[in-house]
C-alpha cells in the first residue's frame, strides 16, 4: 500500500512539473485555459454544421479542385514562380473571381533536402510568393486568408531527395466572408450552384408558352 502511495505520488509531482498542463492551469489566472487552444471548437464545429457553411465549404472546395489545377510547383530551393506557375496561378484567379464570398488559403511545402526550420520557411515564401501574385490579378487580399507552411512534413512523393512534385504550394476554399451580403442569411447553397440557381430565371425576351413568341398561324 504503502508503495502504491508513493508512486501515485511521484505521479502527481511528474504531472505537475514546470510547463505541464496541470501546473499552468494551477497556477495560472483563473479562466487562462478557456482563452487558448481549442475550448469551443466544438460550439464553432456544431454552429458551422446547423448553419450549414461547413457543408457547403466543402462542396466548394471540391469543386475548386475538380475544375483547376490546385497546385504550383517550384525549382529547387526557390520560390519564384516559372510561366506555368503562373498560368496555373491565372486560372485560380479567374475560377475566385466567381465566387466573391469565398475565401481561400495557400499552403506552401517543400522537397527533403535541408533543414526543417530552412524548409518551413522556404515554404511559407512560397505561398507569399502565390498570394502575391493572386492579388496582383485582381482578388482581394482580405480574401486570402494568412498562408501556411508545412515544410517537408506531407510530401506527395516520399523521398529524401530532390523531387519536383513535393516542392509545391497547394490553393484550397477555406470558407466563406462573414461580413459578405450573400451569406448573411446563410445562403450558401446558391452561392456554390449559382448556375443551376440562374439556370431558373427566365430569360428576357421569352413570354412563355402563352406568348406571341410560341404562336403559329
Amino acid at each position: 500500500m504503502k508503495k502504491y502511495l508513493a508512486t501515485a505520488a511521484l505521479t502527481a509531482l511528474a504531472a505537475c512539473g514546470q510547463g505541464s498542463q496541470v501546473a499552468n492551469t494551477f497556477y495560472g489566472e483563473a479562466g487562462f485555459v478557456a482563452a487558448a487552444g481549442p475550448f469551443g471548437n466544438a460550439t464553432m464545429n456544431n454552429t458551422m454544421i446547423m448553419s450549414g457553411e461547413r457543408s457547403y465549404t466543402y462542396e466548394l472546395a471540391s469543386r475548386f479542385a475538380a475544375e483547376v489545377l490546385t497546385n504550383v510547383n517550384f525549382a529547387f530551393n526557390s520560390s519564384q514562380l516559372d510561366a506555368g506557375a503562373r498560368d496555373t496561378l491565372r486560372e485560380q484567379a479567374q475560377w475566385i473571381r466567381q465566387f466573391p464570398e469565398a475565401r481561400f488559403r495557400v499552403y506552401g511545402h517543400t522537397d527533403a533536402v535541408g533543414s526543417n526550420a530552412y524548409n518551413k520557411s522556404l515554404g511559407l515564401r512560397r505561398a507569399q510568393a502565390v498570394v502575391s501574385y493572386l492579388t496582383s490579378q485582381g482578388i482581394s487580399r482580405s480574401r486570402l486568408e494568412a498562408v501556411a507552411s508545412f515544410g517537408e512534413t506531407q510530401p506527395i512523393v516520399v523521398t529524401e531527395g530532390r523531387e519536383r512534385r513535393n516542392r509545391r504550394t497547394v490553393t484550397e476554399v477555406s470558407g466563406f466572408v462573414k461580413d459578405h451580403p450573400s451569406v448573411l442569411d446563410g445562403r450558401y447553397a446558391a452561392i456554390v450552384y449559382r448556375e443551376y440557381v440562374n439556370s431558373g430565371v427566365p430569360r428576357s425576351g421569352l413570354t412563355g408558352i402563352s406568348g406571341d413568341s410560341f404562336k403559329t398561324d
